[in-house]
This record gives structure tokens, sequence and C-alpha cells, in this order.
């Protein structure tokens, strides 16, 4: 399927939203804890998510400015 680029950058920041949140409460928990591991989880699967939505991003901004 193909996403508009707005549409991508508003995932993205959405997603950055969300990883910042997660990020901040990871300290606050206790460790080896089921939240903490979740919580770590979920860092990474963001982090995944970012940067593949910033890859298409690059290749549709890409394909969008060749002749």
């Amino acid at each position: 399927m193909i996403y508009a680029a707005e549409d991508l950058k508003e995932a993205i920041s959405a997603l950055t939203s969300t990883m910042n949140k997660c990020e901040k409460v990871l300290p606050k928990l206790k460790a080896g804890s089921a939240q903490q591991t979740l919580t770590q989880r979920r860092i990474k699967a963001l982090k995944i998510s970012v940067e593949l939505l910033e890859k298409e991003l690059n290749q549709s901004q890409t394909a969008n400015s060749l002749p």
C-alpha cells in the first residue's frame, strides 16, 4: 500500500512520542518485572517501526524526485 508522505511523518511523530514516554517510565519500573520487560520490548518495537517508516518515507521522496 502507498502512503502519503504527510501520513508517514505523522505516524513517525506519534510513534516517537510514545517511545519517549516509554523511555521516561522505564527507570521507574522494578528491575526484572514483567512491566519492565514489556516496556523494553515496546521500545524496541517502536524503534524498529520508526526506522521502517523513515526508510519508506525516504524511498517515496526519492521516487517522487526522479524525472
